[in-house]
């Protein structure tokens, strides 16, 4: 492995959507105390069942936890020690990278557990630069705080996040917001960030905006609306939706934006997370939460709309959205990488 301070940008990488083809799957096996009971464990085993039903998944597992985690995940799931702290492996894992030439990389930023709510958080914060050593790929190194839930990208050079979040004086404090948007673009491949207000009442992440917005195609944007003004979070994501509207990507195309509900009704807690946006796009499937709610189907519908070729998938997250996450926040995507103009196999 080696290690590059300089901007991956400029050494030709990007990082692609998370609708493009993906050679595997990473989780991280949940340990913190407090958000490791059977309940929580057997969710994860249930998630990384399904989508290891379209791509492989390996899960990365603290040392001492190995044996256990291989018991719940049964054949055909990987695990790979690495010491880590929690499970959110979205946040503190490697945003992986590729270029036209066919090579894959990792793209790294400080951790510091969501602005310091939890500690300790060294593991995890060394964590995904030690599974790019692992895979003997090249790292590239930020100094800035951020966490991969904060972020979702086009793959075509446009990149969206949130106000409240890496804006945070507990991330990122006396960088001003033209610093950290240079970062993203130097590390990322990006060369357009649409900056969305965020969400100043949710404290688990600061407003991530995996919980708001994601990119669901080239120009296309699902965002999370409230179509009821009794909606605690009318407000804030009526904010959201309007710093959207009008926007263009990096291609100049106008965004075309698609609204889904959340699951407001049943959130116990600020904590707890509600957003069928924070879902997981696998090989030819949607892996999707659901709340026993009526809004469930509604939102299964939207999409089977959007990805009418994919299985949509849905699981019941009862012991992982009291820990202010969900599907998305528990994954993270590693692309296959291909040189230009060479087709994957599941293009």
């Amino acid at each position: 492995m080696s290690t590059h301070l300089s901007d991956a940008t400029s050494a030709g990488f990007y990082m692609p959507a998370e609708w493009q083809p993906h050679e595997r799957c990473w989780m991280a096996w949940p340990c913190r105390s407090g958000f490791d009971s059977e309940a929580t464990r057997d969710n994860y085993a249930q998630v990384a069942r399904a989508i290891a039903r379209f791509e492989p998944v390996t899960m990365v597992v603290h040392p001492r936890d190995r044996a256990m985690a291989e018991a719940a995940l049964g054949e055909g799931i990987d695990c790979l020690e690495i010491p880590i702290d929690d499970g959110w492996f979205r946040d503190n894992g490697p945003n992986f990278l590729v270029n036209d030439a066919g090579d894959l990389a990792g793209a790294c930023f400080d951790f510091n557990a969501w602005g310091g709510n939890y500690s300790p958080f060294d593991s995890d914060a060394a964590a995904g630069p030690e599974l790019v050593s692992h895979l003997g790929l090249r790292l590239f190194q930020s100094f800035m705080t951020a966490e991969g839930g904060g972020i979702t990208v086009d793959g075509e050079g446009t990149l969206i996040t949130t106000e409240t979040c890496f804006l945070n004086p507990n991330r990122n404090p006396g960088w001003t917001k033209g610093e950290v948007e240079a970062e993203l673009c130097r590390m990322l491949g990006v060369s357009k960030v649409i900056w969305l207000p965020g969400d100043p009442t949710e404290h688990e992440t600061n407003g991530h905006v995996d919980g708001i917005a994601a990119f669901v195609g080239p120009g296309r944007v699902l965002i999370e609306s409230a179509f009821d003004d009794a909606h605690p979070r009318y407000e804030i994501l009526m904010e959201n939706r309007l710093a959207l509207q009008g926007q263009s990507d990096a291609c100049g195309r106008s965004l075309d934006l698609v609204f889904i509900e959340d699951a407001w009704q049943c959130e116990s807690d600020e904590r707890f997370c509600a957003s069928y946006i924070n879902s997981y796009l696998a090989n030819g499937a949607v892996i999707m939460p659901c709340y026993g709610l009526p809004a469930d189907e509604r939102a299964r519908a939207v999409y089977e709309q959007l990805f009418p070729d994919r299985e949509v998938v849905q699981l019941q997250i009862d012991a992982i959205a009291p820990g202010g996450g969900g599907i998305h926040c528990i994954t993270q995507q590693q692309p296959i990488a291909m040189p230009a103009g060479i087709s994957t196999p599941h293009e």
